[in-house]
């Protein structure tokens, strides 16, 4: 007998909002499968407001009333059977955040919970990592947002400690991260990472997986150290035109995929890692599994 349920996910991050539309397929003596029924991805910037001025725009608040009713609209038409909606590091540093939640859920009748970094790293580390995690070696996970970046250590197939960074994407195209925070960052992978012969990275987040996408290597494969060097120079050598025009990006892609293949190298010399895996999570999926199990 085989079942099939509907959830969805909204992640409402510092560079783009995203619903993620699942297909939860139920056999009776096998594990649940999770397969992707939509993805719609819609670039507000929400943390140009946020981490400039401090406050979300009437403009941008207008673009999210109007997307969160077109999310609406979707899982109706899916036939969604639960949602949730989670708002990242720009709406956390928002003055207004408060304000534009109660808005959209009176005109998009979306209800939507902020939430800090460590809830952020613990639901996006609670999807598929199990599988690819060894148990007898160590990894160093990277999720790097347009606000944060959050880094998850994993030895023995156990979370040994996590730390959230204001380093995101937009933070760094508006030069917003000063030097003391990349030093932070420095001395808590060094710290964190001394006492292992070995780290392996895993990478999350939308960047990465573009730079995986680049590769053409099969999801198995690991990216090298050298890969990752080779394509920051590879990138900055473009102008942001080129790389629309010539690697096909989007143009709210084009400008913070530089500063997120920055944290990766920084990230994979700080800690010795010389490869990094790219799986297809994120917080959209990490909502979808927690939910569908009772953890949220």
């Amino acid at each position: 007998m085989i079942n099939i349920r509907k959830f969805a996910a909204i992640d409402i991050g510092s560079n783009a909002m995203r619903l993620l539309i699942s297909n939860v397929v139920e056999q009776d003596g096998k594990e649940p499968q999770f397969n992707k029924s939509s993805l719609v991805r819609v670039p507000i910037r929400l943390g140009q407001d946020a981490f400039t001025v401090g406050e979300i725009s009437e403009e941008n608040i207008d673009r999210m009333i109007d997307a969160m009713k077109a999310f609406n609209l979707l899982m109706k038409v899916h036939k969604v059977e639960r949602y949730m909606a989670f708002a990242t590091s720009a709406m956390r540093e928002a003055y207004n955040a408060k304000e534009v939640v109660a808005l959209i859920k009176k005109k998009a009748d979306i209800k939507i919970e902020i939430i800090d970094g460590k809830k952020e790293a613990a639901i996006i580390a609670s999807t598929d990592l199990h599988h690819l995690l060894k148990r007898d070696e160590t990894y160093l996970f990277v999720d790097v947002g347009g606000g944060s970046t959050e880094f998850t250590l994993f030895s023995d197939g156990k979370m040994i400690t996590s730390r959230s960074f204001k380093a995101g994407t937009v933070r760094l195209l508006n030069n917003m991260v000063h030097d003391v925070v990349w030093d932070e960052i420095e001395k808590w992978i060094k710290a964190n990472t001394a006492d292992y012969d070995e780290v392996t990275l895993i990478g999350s987040g939308g960047n990465i997986n573009k730079l995986f996408k680049m590769s053409g290597k099969q999801q198995e494969k690991p990216l090298s150290y050298i890969y990752i060097n080779s394509q920051y120079a590879f990138l900055n050598s473009l102008t942001y035109e080129q790389r629309i025009a010539e690697l096909g990006l989007n143009s709210d892609r084009a400008d913070v995929i530089i500063h997120a293949t920055r944290i990766y190298l920084n990230a994979m010399k700080w800690s010795g890692a010389r490869q990094i895996y790219v799986p297809k999570i994120g917080l959209s999926d990490g909502i979808v599994k927690a939910m569908y199990y009772g953890k949220i």
